[in-house]
């Protein structure tokens, strides 16, 4: 993948001005509440009966926030990214059989929670990059499905 310096700017700086402990809960919260059939990966997580239930979740919160920093990894190694991700994708595929089209309804929710955040300053611009270096993760992700 070839990143402009706009975009590794763009996508650097909206990780640093992120709150993982805030945007990852509501992402992964979201996520569960719109597509509610991704509920069935986290069966241990307790209740996650309605909206207010996955809200208040604690496990939720806090894997919304291991996403977050699993996230920080591709940001880290933006000229690497199908190797950082290359021992989740096995994970997700192999243990936890996730369906890989989960990896882009989590996407499209961190998309939607980061522009509500960022409000106008999400321009355009930076949505497209955004969404570029998350589709990029996204493919890294589903690569050992293939």
């Amino acid at each position: 993948v070839e990143w402009t310096d706009f975009e590794r700017a763009t996508i650097q700086d909206i990780f640093s001005k992120m709150d993982y402990e805030v945007v990852g809960p509501a992402a992964l919260s979201r996520c569960l509440i719109v597509y509610p059939w991704t509920q069935r990966y986290f069966g241990s997580f307790g209740n996650l009966y309605n909206a207010a239930a996955i809200m208040g979740n604690p496990n939720v919160a806090k894997h919304g926030t291991i996403i977050l920093h699993g996230l920080d990894r591709g940001v880290k190694n933006m000229d690497n990214i199908k190797e950082t991700y290359a021992e989740l994708s096995v994970l997700h595929s192999e243990k936890l059989h996730v369906d890989p089209d989960n990896f882009k309804l989590i996407s499209d929710c961190l998309t939607v929670v980061v522009a509500a955040q960022f409000g106008k300053a999400f321009t355009g611009e930076v949505q497209a990059a955004f969404q570029k270096f998350m589709a990029v993760v996204v493919s890294a992700l589903g690569r050992q499905y293939h």
